[in-house]
């Protein structure tokens, strides 16, 4: 078990937490994380792009000459690829992007993710995050007083209102709860900022 320092709101370190190695304190695995990113990417893709091909196209249902002795190419139609406003060879339709990894490469990519941020040491942790009310302003300043700069995801072990709607106007500031939490958003964002009780919620999933 590692040990690792456990800040209030205002930076100060109040105490020292133990972290689960089988969780936070394995070799990332780069490939697998890798795969999980697109895989989170792709199955964020609409996939409703759509082009015209030769016969969506309006027009081009009259033969533009006879097929011999003019000396032009012969020709079915106006609306074939090499015509100007002709339709698209082979272009987009919509399809579904998604798709699914085991379970086995899902877990291992979070782990790395969170290992990750420890060996950077981009993770703090939280003994509590208490807003009186809707205080973008609160939020601001506990990020100052952490140090935090460039972009940051807190987690929060329930889905807590006031901690989403305070940091919704920060730019590059991110709330998730545990079981919202996903490997792309632990990679892209510098610093891991994870409330105490949370840690445990995801040590219980994951270990």
């Amino acid at each position: 078990m590692s040990t690792i320092s456990v800040f209030d709101m205002t930076g100060k370190q109040v105490s020292e937490t133990e972290l689960n190695d089988a969780v936070f304190g394995i070799a990332p695995n780069e490939a697998v994380m890798h795969a999980m990113v697109v895989n989170y990417l792709a199955n964020q893709r609409q996939g409703t792009q759509s082009t015209l091909t030769r016969t969506e196209v309006s027009g081009g249902g009259r033969k533009p000459w006879r097929q011999k002795g003019t000396g032009h190419a012969r020709q079915g139609s106006t609306r074939a690829p090499q015509w100007y406003h002709g339709g698209v060879a082979l272009g987009p339709k919509p399809r579904d992007y998604s798709y699914s990894l085991n379970k086995k490469v899902k877990r291992l990519a979070m782990k790395s993710a969170l290992s990750t941020k420890v060996l950077d040491n981009n993770m703090i942790v939280l003994d509590a995050l208490n807003l009186d009310g809707y205080k973008t302003k609160t939020i601001a300043q506990m990020l100052k007083d952490l140090g935090v700069e460039g972009k940051a995801l807190i987690v929060t072990a329930e889905a807590d209102a006031k901690v989403v709607k305070s940091a919704a106007n920060i730019p590059g500031v991110k709330t998730a709860a545990v079981n919202t939490l996903n490997v792309y958003d632990i990679l892209n964002y510098d610093k891991f900022i994870v409330v105490k009780n949370a840690v445990g919620k995801i040590e219980e999933v994951y270990a």
